[in-house]
C-alpha cells in the first residue's frame, strides 16, 4: 500500500470513529446552559386604599413598602452594593412639601429638611460613597440642580435658571450628573455634570432634556430627548456630546434610561402610536422594541442588562386606566402589581 493510500485509509478511520462518538452523543444528553442564579430588585410606587403613593420596592416580584402611606412618596432608584440595598426618592412631609430621601435598607434618611421642595431621582455606591442626583427649590422658587455624597449637598447650578439634576454615575474618580437647565430664553438644554464641571448638549434653539447617564470605558453616553421644530420630542442618544436620534420626530417621543453592555446599546423610553396612546419602548444599538402593543398606556423608565438578560422596569394601564407596576425581561411581561391600585415601576436593578 502506497504512502497516499495509507494516508486516505487512515482519514476513513477517524472519520468513521468520529461519526460513531457524535452518533452516541445526541442534543439531548448536552447540558443545558444554566442560568445564574440573580436578585431583580424594582423601585417605585403604589398608591393605598386613602389613594396616596406609597414608596414601594420589589426583590423578586415580592414588595417592601418604604413609607407608611400617610403622605405620598415616591421610589424613584434602586442600586445595590453588597448586601445593602439603597434607594432614593421623596416623600412630602405635614406642611406639602416633598422631601429628598434616601432609604437604606429601609431606614430613612432625609437629604433636605423640608423647608423647601425637594426630589431625589438617582442613587449611586462607589466603594464606600454614596450619591444621589436630584434637586432642591431655593427660596426664589428655583429648583437647583443637586448632588448629595454622604448626605452632604453640592449645588452644580447656582439658582439663576431652573435645574434639575436626573442621573448620577460614577467612573472611577470621576462622578458625571446628567440633567437640564434653563438658558436666558426659557428653553431646558440637556446637560452634563463632570465633577461639578457642566456641558450643554444642546444648543438651547429646542427645548431638551437629558434623563439618564452610562459610561462605558472612555465613552459616556446620555439618554433623554430633544425637540424638533414642530415641537415634538424626538428620542436622543448623546454619546461623547454628540447626538443621535433615535426617532424621526413623526411622534412624541422620550427616553429615560440607558445601559451599556459590552458592544451594546440599550435605551428604554416611550413613544406615541397613531392613536394617541405612549407605547413602552426599548432601543438596542439604535433598532427599535416595541414593549407593549399601544392599546394602553404605557412607559419604560429603567434599563438593566445582566448575564445576557434584558430587564425593563415600567408600567403599563389595564382596561380600567389603573397603571400596573411592570418588569419586562427579555420583552415577556411581568406583572408586579394587580392593577386594583395606580402603580408604576421606575427603576430596576440586579444582583447577580
Amino acid at each position: 500500500m502506497t504512502t497516499k493510500i495509507k494516508f486516505m485509509a487512515n482519514m476513513l478511520l477517524v472519520a468513521a470513529f468520529a461519526a460513531m462518538v457524535c452518533t452516541s452523543c445526541s442534543k439531548d444528553n448536552d447540558p443545558a446552559p444554566v442560568e445564574v442564579p440573580v436578585d431583580v430588585y424594582v423601585a417605585g410606587s403604589e398608591t393605598n386604599a386613602s389613594g396616596n403613593a406609597v414608596a414601594t420596592l420589589w426583590k423578586n416580584g415580592t414588595a417592601q413598602s418604604l413609607s407608611d402611606g400617610t403622605n405620598r412618596a415616591y421610589a424613584q432608584s434602586v442600586y445595590v452594593a453588597g448586601s445593602d440595598v439603597y434607594v432614593a426618592g421623596f416623600e412630602s412631609n405635614a406642611g406639602g412639601y416633598d422631601v429628598a430621601t434616601l432609604w437604606k435598607n429601609g431606614t430613612v434618611q432625609r437629604l433636605t429638611d423640608g423647608t423647601n421642595y425637594a426630589q431625589a431621582n438617582s442613587v449611586y455606591v462607589a466603594g464606600s460613597d454614596v450619591y444621589v442626583a436630584g434637586f432642591e427649590y431655593n427660596a426664589g422658587g428655583k429648583p437647583v440642580a443637586t448632588l448629595w455624597k454622604n448626605g452632604a449637598a453640592q449645588r452644580l447650578t447656582d439658582g439663576t435658571n431652573y435645574a434639575h439634576a436626573n442621573s448620577v454615575y460614577v467612573a472611577g474618580s470621576d462622578v458625571y450628573v446628567a440633567g437640564s437647565e434653563t438658558n436666558a430664553s426659557g428653553n431646558w438644554l440637556a446637560t452634563l455634570w463632570k465633577n461639578g464641571t457642566v456641558q450643554s448638549l444642546s444648543d438651547g434653539t429646542n427645548y431638551a432634556y437629558a434623563y439618564s447617564v452610562y459610561v462605558a470605558g472612555s465613552d459616556v453616553y446620555a439618554a433623554g430627548y430633544e425637540s424638533n421644530a414642530g415641537d415634538i420630542p424626538v428620542v436622543t442618544l448623546w454619546k461623547n456630546g454628540t447626538a443621535q436620534r433615535l426617532t424621526d420626530g413623526t411622534n412624541y417621543a422620550e427616553a429615560a434610561s440607558v445601559y451599556v453592555a459590552g458592544n451594546d446599546v440599550y435605551v428604554a423610553g416611550s413613544e406615541h402610536n397613531a392613536g394617541g396612546k405612549w407605547v413602552a419602548m426599548l432601543w438596542k444599538n439604535g433598532a427599535a422594541q416595541r414593549l407593549t402593543d399601544g392599546t394602553n398606556d404605557a412607559n419604560a423608565p429603567s434599563v438593566y442588562v445582566s448575564g445576557g438578560n434584558v430587564y425593563v422596569a415600567g408600567r403599563e394601564s389595564n382596561a380600567s386606566g389603573k397603571a400596573i407596576a411592570t418588569l419586562w425581561k427579555n420583552g415577556t411581561v411581568q406583572s408586579l402589581t394587580d392593577g386594583t391600585n395606580y402603580a408604576q415601576a421606575l427603576s430596576v436593578f440586579v444582583k447577580e
